[in-house]
């Protein structure tokens, strides 16, 4: 399997609603990005980790990874290696003893666990290629006023959430509704196609 190695560009809530998150994942050395839909509870727990939040009590990642320590096991990596119905599917790479042991994850999981392991995280190309997007080109003089980063972010991704939202309406022809997030996409992105 070729795999590419990922990092956490953000996290933010996602426009489809419903209390969920959008983590938005970026090539280390490329520019392609894979929006994830996950959970409050592990956005929070990430948001806690990249933000070097320390907890008063352990939560459940702080919770695996000591079991995992205490047991004398390594996690070496993390990789999301399919898709298939619009969920991802991940493992996490153990080192126990000597001998590689790969434990089956949800993506969410697996990331909280490689952010507090500080391993990489991989994914697979066939996954990048389907559902990955590669940033629209914007102006490089708004990289320079303060915030316009972070803005860029932000932005890049909301249209990461909707372009997953609209490939599953397509996926279950509900072309309707494919049609509004296909022209909240064009309205984000200026395009008139």
């Amino acid at each position: 399997m070729n795999k590419i190695e990922c990092e956490v560009l953000g996290l933010s809530t996602s426009p489809a609603g419903s209390g969920a998150f959008v983590l938005l994942l970026k090539e280390v050395d490329g520019e392609r990005k894979l929006p994830i839909i996950i959970g409050h509870f592990e956005a929070q727990s990430m948001a806690y980790v990249i933000e070097k939040h320390a907890l008063e009590r352990p939560n459940t990642y702080d919770l695996l990874k000591s079991v995992i320590d205490n047991l004398g096991a390594n996690v070496v990596e993390v990789v999301i290696h399919e898709l298939s119905q619009n969920t991802y599917y991940a493992n996490i790479v153990l080192d126990v003893s000597g001998f590689t042991n790969e434990v089956d994850a949800r993506p969410s999981d697996a990331i909280n666990l490689a952010l507090r392991c500080n391993v990489p995280i991989f994914v697979a190309e066939k996954v990048l290629e389907e559902a990955g997007f590669y940033p629209a080109k914007e102006n490089t003089k708004a990289d320079e006023i303060d915030g316009a980063s972070e803005k860029s972010t932000l932005r890049e991704t909301k249209l990461a959430a909707l372009q997953d939202r609209l490939r599953e309406l397509l996926e279950s022809e509900d072309y309707e509704q494919a049609a509004k997030i296909r022209d909240q996409i064009n309205k984000l992105t200026g395009s008139s196609n």
